[in-house]
């Protein structure tokens, strides 16, 4: 029914396979399955020539293949073999004992054929010239879904289910025999099947078989065999992606005419303009065909803009799979193409319904599901979407997973997390769910590039970088209130598809693993750094630790943490090395390697702020005053600046902790001062928004100093100190950013322990009406009263810090609630 063409070519490493060998080999399968008509085997292997040898072989038979996921476990395996109930299970021999365990828990007699083991039996074997007659009705093969959903489902395809999905690719011309392309992803799934397998052995094209999955080595086999197509899913486009742009963003140049070159939309332009781009994949490629998930469209712009065609198209198992794709001439990105020849498309009530001669026989075993799907001949998807006046399909989400608010807005979960992924390099995977009563977050970092650009507050970095700068482009419905970050991969299928109805059991058990100790080192450094944690954090300690995310450390502990290294073993651990050590183990075995010396002398935070450094200060008194006149009048007319309690400030040197409402707050501030008092006063400032030249020398004139809380907060708090000992006042503001709503965020204790540390008042100052007047998203800040109210200096002495710290908040609290 489904023949392989002669002039086919398979390629595993040094072995090749032409057309005879393939048809030989296939053969040679066949006459070793000892099956009838309709018997089921399941094939339980990574990508390889015998994995097709084994599928054709079996139709041979006139037997049903049953691809089974190489990454299955034990329970997955036994699920799906107590489901088909199969003769055979031919498996690799990396899944040998896998399969002889699963096999112990069925009462039915299956044979295994271990592939690495066949190479004698296959020489000695009596070749049959066996081909029986098949029906385009037969089953062909039970496809079992991935299961994002629930639990897995066998769809039952039928010749003629695939014969339409074949017969309609090569209408298009997209591909023929010369066409070489790469098996990437794994077969078991309906989409590589189709588009990475039957099509190309059905055309006469080349597959090359990926032995290491790898960007590296995609990128090798795309050289060294001329790869013309490249079969793959979002993901691995994203990835490709990332790659180039971080090579053209690092350049002004490179960024530049890449983006008159987008506006010209030329592709033969684009591929002469980002001529070594397309050298780097090989030089060849025709298409990047997409599937398996929606691409996200800005990245498809970019790939088009850089010469390369993008043909995405949409489906699902129950569909052989394809139901559109974009036709190679007339393509719109955005959308997932043209319903294929012989398959009609309707939207009804939102969702994607199907008809046509791709739609599946039905679900092995479960004819109440099937009858739950399919209605009237028409298949319905579960996707979201709508079609275009030109008959172009666009998804807009899945049925299942759009989150319904108490207030009846819909969330797709999917949209949020492309937005998010797309913000930040950092956010390798994300889940958005429903949880609490609160729209959450479980982002999966990329550590390695966390490592790579030093960060050491995880959790900082993703907040700000990521959480609220996806939250100042959206309403209020649509706001992250709350993130989880996870250092273990979330629950998805082989495509990269999110397994939702896991994650809050995966959520369940990362919040109570209990870590085996497989491996407990005994050498001094670890234990003494074992015990300083089981100190700070009362709780078990294990070697693989994370100590921000398994131990929960947060900035000023990993001052502290640095700093009892240094006393302790006479060695500097830098914000650089911590960033790339991250847990116990790592961190013990890096002092064990470095360390002077031992000692059990305790560390104080007073030891570290008086530590010297030198940090040049320029004052410009009359500059800041000039400036703080001209705002005040300005100030006074156009918000009817107030101000209160001016008279509260000590005349020694003191830390002046604003609340903070807006952009507005440190103008505020300057023309509130008195100009003896703010002549020596100085103004803390995060660095990234200081890199500029321009920036730096505005910073330098007018007493602000640049800080990094996330990667140097030690730094930060010594430069901090320096001023304060020097007599300066210094302007910090607790909360660390600024209020998203009005409301206070929670104080750090960065100021607290400065003041308790170097014995300086802390002057709480509440800012009130600027977020009304100049919230964070408007572009202008309008007319509004505003008050400045100087409270009651809270003196050091005879408070811990964490005394100081509340009563800070409260002063400030108590003055945005009085009228």
């Amino acid at each position: 029914m489904i023949e392989v063409n002669k002039n086919s070519k398979l390629i595993y490493g040094k072995k090749v396979f032409e057309g005879e060998q393939i048809l030989e080999s296939v053969n040679l399968f066949s006459s070793i399955l000892r099956i009838k008509k309709g018997d089921r085997v399941c094939i339980y292997s990574e990508n390889r020539p015998e994995w097709i040898f084994s599928f054709f072989g079996i139709w041979r038979k006139g037997g049903i293949p049953v691809p089974v996921d190489f990454m299955s476990t034990e329970d997955e395996l036994l699920y799906i073999l107590k489901d088909c109930q199969p003769e055979y299970v031919i498996c690799s021999g990396e899944k040998l004992s896998i399969v002889e365990n699963v096999l112990k828990k069925i009462d039915k007699e299956i044979k295994i054929l271990n592939l690495e083991q066949l190479d004698k039996e296959l020489k000695n074997i009596n070749q049959e010239r066996v081909n029986l007659e098949l029906e385009r009705d037969d089953t062909a093969v039970i496809l079992y879904t991935s299961g994002t959903t629930g639990s897995p489902k066998g769809v039952m395809l039928s010749f003629k289910n695939l014969i339409s999905n074949i017969e309609s690719i090569r209408e298009t011309n997209i591909a023929n025999e010369i066409d070489k392309t790469i098996a990437i992803l794994p077969f078991h799934h309906s989409y590589p099947l189709m588009v990475s397998m039957l099509v190309p052995l059905n055309l006469g094209a080349t597959i090359i078989f990926l032995q290491k999955l790898s960007s590296d080595e995609i990128l090798r086999l795309l050289k060294k065999h001329k790869v013309t197509i490249i079969v793959g899913v979002p993901r691995l486009y994203n990835l490709f992606h990332r790659k180039i742009f971080e090579k053209i963003n690092s350049s002004l140049v490179l960024k530049g005419i890449f983006n008159v070159i987008k506006k010209i939309n030329n592709q033969k332009l684009s591929k002469i303009v980002f001529s070594k781009v397309h050298k780097t994949f090989g030089g060849n490629i025709k298409y990047f065909v997409s599937g398996g998930a929606k691409f996200d469209e800005d990245i498809a712009k970019d790939l088009w803009a850089l010469g390369f065609k993008i043909v995405e198209g949409y489906g699902l198992t129950e569909t052989s799979p394809i139901i559109s794709f974009n036709p190679p001439d007339r393509i719109k990105l955005g959308s997932v193409g043209l319903p294929i020849k012989g398959v009609k498309v309707k939207i009804v009530d939102g969702e994607i319904v199907v008809k046509g001669d791709n739609v599946m026989k039905g679900y092995y075993n479960k004819p109440d599901k099937t009858a739950e799907v399919i209605k009237d001949g028409w298949f319905y998807t579960g996707d979201l979407g709508n079609l275009d006046e030109d008959g172009y399909l666009y998804i807009t989400g899945r049925k299942k997973d759009i989150i319904v608010l108490p207030s009846g807005k819909n969330i797709n979960p999917e949209e949020i997390e492309q937005k998010l992924i797309k913000i930040s390099d950092y956010v390798k995977e994300v889940a958005v769910i429903f949880k609490d009563n609160t729209l959450s977050a479980v982002i999966y970092p990329d550590f390695e590039k966390l490592k790579k650009d030093k960060v050491v507050n995880i959790e900082e970095t993703i907040k700000w970088n990521v959480i609220e700068e996806y939250n100042l482009t959206v309403p209020d419905y649509k706001k992250i209130y709350k993130f989880t970050i996870t250092s273990k991969e979330l629950p998805k299928t082989r495509l990269g598809k999110i397994r939702r109805f896991l994650i809050d059991k995966f959520l369940e058990e990362e919040g109570k693993k209990v870590k085996e100790r497989a491996y407990e080192p005994n050498f001094e450094e670890y234990l003494i750094l074992k015990g300083y944690f089981e100190k700070i954090g009362k709780k078990e300690i294990h070697p693989d630790d994370h100590i921000e995310l398994d131990l929960g450390l947060d900035s000023l502990e990993k001052v502290e943490l640095q700093a009892f290294i240094e006393r302790t073993f006479g060695i500097e651990l830098t914000d650089e090395k911590l960033a790339e050590l991250q847990t116990v183990s790592k961190i013990a075995e890096f002092i064990r390697d470095h360390k002077i010396k031992i000692s059990t002398e305790e560390v104080n935070w007073k030891e570290i702020l008086e530590s010297e450094i030198n940090l040049d200060l320029k004052e410009n008194k009359f500059g800041l005053i000039f400036v703080k006149k001209l705002m005040f009048y300005v100030f006074k007319l156009y918000f009817q600046l107030e101000v209160k309690g001016v008279e509260k400030i000590p005349k020694r040197n003191f830390i002046l902790a604003p609340n903070h409402q807006s952009f507005l707050d440190g103008f505020l501030i300057t023309s509130s001062l008195p100009d003896d008092i703010l002549k020596d006063t100085y103004f803390l400032a995060e660095e990234i928004y200081f890199k500029s030249k321009f920036r730096k020398v505005i910073a330098k004139n007018f007493h602000i100093v640049t800080v990094n809380i996330n990667k140097n907060l030690k730094g930060s708090l010594q430069k901090t100190a320096f001023l304060l000992k020097n007599g300066k006042n210094v302007v910090i503001f607790p909360e660390g950013a600024r209020t998203r709503d009005g409301k206070l965020l929670p104080f750090k204790k960065t100021f607290g322990i400065l003041s308790k540390e170097l014995n300086v008042p802390v002057v709480p100052l509440t800012i009130k009406g600027a977020y009304d007047s100049y919230p964070i998203g408007a572009k202008f800040p309008r007319p509004h009263k505003i008050e400045l109210i100087f409270h009651e200096p809270i003196e050091p002495h005879g408070k811990t810090v964490d005394e100081i710290v509340e009563k800070t908040y409260l002063e400030i609290l108590r003055g945005l609630e009085t009228n």
